[in-house]
């Protein structure tokens, strides 16, 4: 899958805060993830935030 900063993506699990939707901030070797609900940033290993996207919500447009 073609992941780009800006898209909102949906894991299969939720963060603590409840929400299951974030945005890409970086996409590299490293996921930096931003939680649509509380805003906090979370950096992920790019095969264990792959492994976790359950879907591409909404793509950024070019």
């Amino acid at each position: 899958m073609d992941y780009r900063v800006g898209d909102i993506v949906k894991l299969k699990k939720p963060h603590p805060c409840g929400c299951d939707e974030f945005a890409l901030l970086r996409v590299g070797m490293d996921f930096k993830l931003r939680c649509q609900g509380c805003g906090r940033e979370v950096m992920v290993p790019r095969h264990k935030a792959e492994k976790s996207i359950r879907a591409l919500l909404k793509r950024e447009e070019e």
